[in-house]
C-alpha cells in the first residue's frame, strides 16, 4: 500500500498555459519524487498596459512518499 502526498505549486509563463503547467511540472520532478499526477485549480494572467504578459497555473501536485 502507498501513501501519496499533494503539494501546490504556482507557475507562470510568457507564452501560454500550456507552457506554465510543463515549467511547473518540470521544477516540480527537481525536488519530487514519484511525482504522478497534477490538478490546475487556478488560471490566471497579468496584464500589462492592455495586453497579457504572463500565464499563471496553481497546481495541487501528488506525489508518492517513499517507505
Amino acid at each position: 500500500m502507498s501513501v501519496a502526498r499533494v503539494t501546490e505549486i504556482t507557475a507562470a509563463s510568457p507564452v501560454s498555459f500550456e507552457d506554465a503547467i510543463k515549467v511547473g511540472i518540470e521544477r516540480a520532478n527537481k525536488t519530487l519524487r514519484n511525482v504522478k499526477g497534477a490538478w490546475v485549480q487556478e488560471q490566471t494572467v497579468s496584464v500589462e498596459d492592455g495586453a497579457i504578459k504572463e500565464y499563471r497555473v496553481n497546481m495541487k501536485v501528488t506525489f508518492i512518499l517513499e517507505d
